[in-house]
């Protein structure tokens, strides 16, 4: 494996805890999806996995209470189906129509550094070698180019990024210390049609959180 370090930074971010099912509330710090999420918005590919080991708090967290429009419903799967079986069908959503108020609770001017490995799984592409992968997410990095823009936990909160070389970079992370309670890690996706969230008991320490590796014991289902 190995390492590499991310510096994301914008407005608005929301990292919507699950245990709220109407209305977004975010965590008090990024996740590790989220953050794994933008790693792999700048490079993806099936023989590589992102490991999130660190996330660094760059500034104080401060919130912002906000009332929006959101779509109500979603593409019913039976038309997508229907659509594919007759080559043509009506999969619009028409927010005029169907949307509804919802409060949420997000984050607001926020910059985080985090620290991943990234994994290269020779089993899914036998002729390669690491350096083709590290090669590639260096370069597309540090022109700042990506697959899709990165996001701070919604699509809507897009992420400015930059590759961080220096181990001692600043800003330096805030010198906060408190308990997060149980943070969502990432889903597992052992049955690809029920994936299930696996959480950690998450701590800022001096600005940093350490991510515990999701074999561990410490992530529990």
């Amino acid at each position: 494996m190995k390492s590499y370090c991310l510096e994301l930074s914008g407005p608005w971010a929301c990292f919507t805890r699950p245990e709220m099912k109407v209305e977004r509330v975010s965590y008090d710090v990024m996740t590790p999806s989220a953050a794994r999420a933008c790693f792999e918005a700048i490079l993806w590919k099936p023989a590589i996995r992102w490991h999130v080991r660190r996330i660094e708090v760059l500034k104080p967290i401060r919130w912002i209470n906000l009332r929006r429009n959101e779509v109500a419903s979603v593409v019913s799967t039976r038309n997508v189906e229907a659509a594919m079986k007759n080559g043509k069908g009506d999969l619009a959503l028409y927010i005029e129509d169907d949307h509804q108020q919802r409060a949420g609770l997000f984050l607001r001017d926020v910059a985080y550094r985090v620290h991943a490995d990234l994994e290269f799984q020779r089993e899914r592409d036998p002729d390669a070698s690491p350096a083709k992968y590290h090669e590639m997410f260096e370069r597309r990095a540090g022109k700042g180019q990506c697959v899709n823009q990165p996001y701070l936990g919604c699509r809507e909160f897009a992420a400015a990024f930059r590759l961080v070389g220096d181990a001692g970079a600043v800003p330096h992370p805030i010198a906060e210390t408190r308990d997060l309670g149980f943070m969502l890690h990432d889903l597992d996706f052992a049955k690809p049609h029920d994936p299930q969230p696996r959480f950690f008991r998450a701590k800022l320490e001096n600005g940093v959180v350490e991510v515990p590796a999701w074999e561990s014991g410490e992530v529990r289902g």
